[in-house]
């Protein structure tokens, strides 16, 4: 399907890609920390919320 030069090029973006995120994720990590403070309650209510509608919607069904 593929060719052995478009895995290795593949693999090779790949893993610099994952560098480069990491390495920028450690650069803005304070100002993450400042920007983003309390949003994981948000997550969190998201996932309550969604796993709601599926107990509603399992109910109604059965």
């Amino acid at each position: 399907m593929f060719t052995t030069n478009q895995l290795i090029f593949a693999v090779c973006f790949f893993i610099a890609f994952v560098i480069l995120m990491i390495l920028s994720y450690k650069k803005d990590r304070k100002l993450h920390k400042k920007q983003y403070k309390g949003s994981f309650w948000i997550l969190i209510g998201f996932l309550v919320f969604v796993l709601a509608l599926i107990a509603i919607k399992s109910y109604l069904k059965g």
